[in-house]
């Protein structure tokens, strides 16, 4: 592994732990004293996602959780938050065990996620996803979400 601040390899492992997201490592470089940690994931096969047009692409996770950055932008939603809601997202995805997902399905899995997280993120990224196009259709999932 190399040192990110000085790009040296001669790094050594001092701590490791087993987390939701993988396994975390704690290192030093031997060179610049500089500590750093690492994640380690398992690489797994994501179906492939079929968006409304027809063509197919990768699951990306960073597109993922960009578009939860914007929706949860100057809101109280950490970081941690927008990837642990990008691994459930992707959990259910694999579980379905599925070679091709629509993205409506995706789309689904999170706004149900975002409901929880932040009500007003979810009304942010329903506006774009659900094509809410004027305020009386905004309103009505704001009176949905509160009753």
């Amino acid at each position: 592994m190399r040192c990110p601040y000085c790009d040296s390899d001669r790094t050594r492992v001092i701590d490791t732990t087993h987390d939701s997201r993988g396994i975390r490592r704690r290192r030093v470089c031997k060179d610049c004293e500089h500590r750093f940690s690492t994640v380690e994931r398992s690489i797994l096969v994501t179906p492939l996602v079929v968006k409304r047009g027809g063509q197919r692409e990768e699951f990306d996770r960073e597109k993922l959780i960009s578009g939860l950055r914007i929706s949860c932008a100057r809101r109280p939603v950490s970081a941690g938050d927008l990837e642990r809601l990008a691994d459930r997202v992707e959990n259910r995805i694999r579980q379905m065990g599925k070679t091709e997902i629509p993205s409506r399905v995706i789309g689904d899995f999170v706004i149900e996620e975002l409901k929880a997280l932040d009500p007003v993120s979810y009304i942010r990224y329903a506006i774009v996803y659900l094509g809410l196009e004027d305020l009386e259709a905004v309103r009505e999932e704001i009176d949905r979400l509160l009753g």
